[in-house]
């Protein structure tokens, strides 16, 4: 059995077709990168048509089959094309991952309110939207869904109410299709990230809607974006309802469930002393 950060079982998913929305940069890169190694055909996603390219090109040349789908997840009919690749290429649908998504690097009060619906939209409906067009697909394969969370949304975080906001109710909303679905035998999993090394080229919103450089994070806080993707990719394999990654992560379940006042002020201070470390 491998362990959570290992990759997968080489050829545990040997015969199923993945699709990973957010694929082509970053951990969803990365997941579809050790969900190939594990034998699935996998259906790449994004919005930046040269870069998916790539990332379909270096899949492709390492021996996977992969295709690849320019897709806005939060346009329904856009979902319903990136389902009907995977159909196309590869004639079934077995995982969905939802990791595509916007961060913002703002404060509630300063926030445009566009700002605010663009972000939750992404990631409330930018995971709705493909499992919505999916479903039929995967009730019929009994397949597994497993929506990109993060440790934000165990307990809210300065500066990122829309994302906090909509990575929580991804997590219900897990919990509740987990019990309206129960007889279809279909799979439903939150991975809650926790900080994670980014492409140099990430960015986030301003309060303006504007990108910006995601706020600095110490090294020793983060983990690579194959360990993530190594994660994630078990807990597919497990069927798990929930995988919370890093101690920092689990430290935060423990604390909000059992003493919410401690855990705030700990992240208050926290983020007070890195302000006034880095301004």
């Amino acid at each position: 059995m491998p362990s959570p950060s290992s990759p997968a079982r080489a050829g545990f998913f040997a015969g199923q077709v993945a699709i990973v929305t957010g694929s082509e940069s970053g951990i969803g890169r990365e997941t579809a990168r050790a969900l190939c190694a594990a034998g699935a055909a996998v259906v790449l996603n994004g919005r930046n048509a040269e870069r998916l390219e790539q990332t379909r090109l270096t899949l492709a040349a390492a021996g996977y089959a992969v295709a690849s789908c320019v897709a806005d997840v939060t346009d329904y009919a856009a979902c319903e094309l990136l389902i009907g690749t995977a159909i196309q290429h590869f004639g079934r649908l077995d995982v969905l991952v939802t990791n595509a998504s916007i961060s913002q690097r703002a404060y509630f009060a300063d926030m445009q309110p566009e700002v605010f619906a663009r972000v939750l939209d992404s990631n409330v409906y930018g995971s709705v939207y493909p499992l919505k067009a999916a479903l039929p697909h995967l009730i019929r394969s009994r397949g597994s869904v497993t929506f990109i969370s993060s440790i934000s949304a165990l307990n809210g975080m300065p500066s990122g109410s829309a994302y906090c906001a909509g990575k929580a109710a991804v997590a219900n909303l897990a919990h509740t299709l987990r019990l309206e679905l129960a007889e279809t035998g279909l799979h439903f999993g939150v991975v809650h990230i926790g900080f994670t090394q980014n492409d140099p080229d990430k960015r986030v919103l301003d309060a303006a809607g504007q990108p910006v450089p995601i706020a600095h994070r110490p090294p020793r806080w983060q983990k690579s974006q194959a360990e993530v993707a190594a994660v994630i990719v078990h807990h597919i394999q497990k069927r798990k309802r929930r995988t919370v990654i890093s101690f920092l992560g689990r430290i935060i379940v423990l604390v909000h469930n059992t003493l919410p006042r401690l855990g705030d002020w700990v992240v208050l201070t926290t983020i007070r002393r890195m302000r006034r470390f880095y301004e």
